[in-house]
């Protein structure tokens, strides 16, 4: 199996280090990742610059622009063969409910998704950053079940893994996204030019954290799944909107 790897922490970034390590173990590996910490770029693409692709020390290859710009690149022509399967990250830090419409490590999976490819995200919920192998560990066993027990195909799923040891872990379970508050007011500051700035706020707390949602799951210590779609069609609401056009 070719399996192209990307993320938006940058390519140097420990949780692609430790995705690359795990899954060299059972697959051809290549990685494409921006040269940068893109966290936040969500489903962009560069347009009004050429862009470059360099190879590191490590071999990870690098590009100056967004998450989505690195799986564009490596399927449409920089790979010599187009890969099986597509993975974004290990992210540092959570991509769970709302998160997943700014996330730039769920962009570069939706990517490949959009390509035509099997795609998944992977993210570590928590701040410490310390259990990336657990991350690692999981997505390997994951793609072996896609190996051995393929799925209809394409699809795009999104994985979020506490950041605990692995013999911690309570097991998988599917799930559906949860919802989050509004963010927190923006952050202003002055600086050295005395010119007021600003900074996004933090993200808001879980409002939806029930039962079978990825916040919920993770919380008990288990791996969420949630299987993605991009459709953004609201089929509930074409009958009204048919109708209010017509009237």
């Amino acid at each position: 199996m070719r399996i192209l790897l990307s993320n938006d922490d940058g390519y140097f970034a420990p949780g692609i280090a430790a995705l690359a390590d795990s899954l060299a173990r059972i697959a051809e590996v290549h990685v494409v990742a921006p040269e940068r910490d893109r966290s936040g770029a969500s489903h962009s693409l560069t347009l009004d610059r050429p862009l470059f692709v360099r190879r590191a020390a490590n071999g990870f290859q690098f590009v100056n622009g967004t998450p989505t710009d690195c799986v564009h690149l490596a399927v449409t022509g920089l790979l010599d063969k187009r890969p099986d399967l597509v993975l974004s990250g290990i992210n540092h830090g959570a991509n769970m409910g709302d998160d997943t419409i700014y996330s730039g490590t769920v962009a570069a999976a939706m990517e490949g998704y959009l390509l035509g490819i099997p795609a998944i995200a992977v993210s570590l919920v928590g701040r410490e950053g310390s259990h990336f192998k657990t991350a690692g560990e999981l997505a390997c066993q994951f793609v072996e079940r896609v190996i051995t027990r393929p799925l209809r195909q394409p699809f795009l799923l999104n994985l979020n893994v506490p950041d605990i040891p692995l013999d911690e872990l309570c097991g998988w379970r599917t799930t559906r996204l949860g919802r989050r508050h509004t963010a927190e007011p923006v952050v202003r500051a002055t600086n050295p030019r005395g010119d007021t700035v600003y900074w996004v706020g933090a993200a808001g707390a879980a409002a939806d954290a029930g039962e079978g949602t990825d916040f919920h799951a993770v919380a008990d210590k288990c791996v969420s799944v949630t299987p993605l779609q991009v459709d953004l069609t609201h089929s509930g609401r074409l009958s009204e909107i048919a109708d209010w056009l017509s009237s």
